[in-house]
């Protein structure tokens, strides 16, 4: 029988904190135990403002999903965002020593050092360090150098790196509940596990997950990992706009936006209008839907061109086209601005089919912790092979003693 492994994801986002308990095989099939979510408060821009609005929202999130999936949480893998997560490619390069002719497991991990050591700005620590590819006597895309010929070994990396401070602080506020931190994940490559397959990655794609405050993106050139990083917008943004625009509570743009709004504009009949209402269901007055449709579709593009702007140069290459998931990916007509910004195929997606309570965890505003799981996973089946595993400990040991 297949073993299978228990694993918590914990997303703290600007709208919602999502725990996820998931029951993942050696087969590499998940089934989700349970779910447990509520509205967050204290996050903005998917950083923690107020510790002790988030600790009361987090426990209502931990307490429904232990109870949904019968299982006593202690440790979870936490995923993060904000603007302050950034990445770079960094190459290493390693000459094997005279008397030796063959590339030994030594002279992968001696690459593999040099290749991550690449200058952060001051009080960022790395998050991920991803093997993109080797390159042996100038030959790329090696997947396995180890016992190959060689005279000269390369390993390009991609590296995910986030301020420490800002870091430290969700790992203490988590321990407060308390929960243990296994590992400190990017919610962009979280997501990335359970949208993208192993083609997409291959033909070359984006994903971006569009959240409450932030939209997180990856972007995969010929299987590697070549971009990652964070727009501070999301959807809360679009609900401020209205909220603006029309002089009504933020709740109420909210709700308006998702009822009655689209991110496009141009096509709607003149003198089509939405009635606007307070908190209390008494009617405010009507407003033009072509209005309410422009200031959606302004901020949408705002943000997407964003991304574009980050990843201009690779957009090109994108065989498999872009990827939208998050709740902000629910908006109507979202796809249509994305094609129109990048233009190429565009797809809304949720998380890929899983198991367990009910098939509406496939909804793309759960890819972010579901990919946690996925995340865990991977890891997990790596440990056998990975012998730096110790690297991974030291950091995590650094992060969890500061954050004490």
């Amino acid at each position: 029988m297949a073993k299978t492994t228990i694993y918590a994801g914990l997303e703290i986002g600007t709208s919602k904190i999502c725990v996820v308990v998931g029951e993942a095989k050696r087969d590499g099939t998940i089934k989700i135990l349970g779910v447990g979510t509520a509205p967050s408060r204290g996050v903005r821009k998917g950083e923690i403002v107020d510790f002790d609005t988030v600790h009361t929202c987090l426990n209502d999130a931990l307490v429904r999903a232990e109870d949904y999936s019968d299982v006593m949480i202690r440790n979870v893998f936490l995923g993060v965002s904000g603007g302050h997560i950034e990445s770079v490619n960094n190459r290493g390069c390693y000459r094997l020593p005279a008397d030796q002719s063959e590339i030994t497991e030594d002279d992968v991990e001696e690459v593999k050092e040099i290749a991550r050591n690449v200058p952060a700005p001051q009080d960022s620590i790395s998050m991920h360090s991803v093997t993109r590819q080797y390159i042996v006597d100038g030959v790329e895309a090696v997947r396995q150098p180890i016992g190959r010929q060689a005279r000269q070994l390369e390993a390009d990396y991609h590296i995910v790196h986030g301020s420490l401070p800002r870091i430290q602080n969700s790992i203490k506020c988590v321990k407060e509940v308390p929960l243990e931190v296994e590992d400190v994940v990017f919610n962009g490559i979280a997501a990335a596990q359970v949208v993208l397959n192993r083609e997409a990655k291959r033909e070359g794609a984006l994903m971006i997950d569009l959240g409450g405050g932030t939209a997180d993106f990856v972007l995969y050139e010929d299987g590697m990992l070549t971009i990652s990083g964070c727009v501070p917008l999301g959807g809360d943004h679009i609900s401020q706009d209205i909220a603006m625009a029309l002089q009504i509570p933020h709740g109420r743009a909210e709700a308006l936006k998702i009822t009655e709004g689209s991110c496009v504009y141009e096509d709607v009949p003149p003198g089509d209008m939405v009635r606007v209402e307070d908190d209390t269901g008494y009617v405010l007055g009507e407003v033009e839907r072509a209005f309410l449709n422009e200031v959606i579709y302004l901020r949408v593009r705002e943000i997407l061109e964003q991304v574009h702007q980050r990843c201009e140069g690779h957009i090109g290459r994108l065989a498999a086209g872009v990827y939208l998931t998050g709740g902000s990916s629910l908006l109507k007509g979202i796809d249509v601005v994305a094609r129109e910004v990048f233009g190429m195929k565009v797809t809304r997606a949720g998380s890929a089919p899983v198991s367990g309570v009910t098939a509406t965890f496939e909804n793309p505003q759960f890819s972010a912790p579901i990919g946690l799981i996925r995340y865990a996973q991977i890891l997990d089946q790596e440990k056998p092979f990975l012998s730096p595993l110790k690297r991974l400990a030291h950091r995590m040991a650094d992060l969890l003693s500061v954050a004490i």
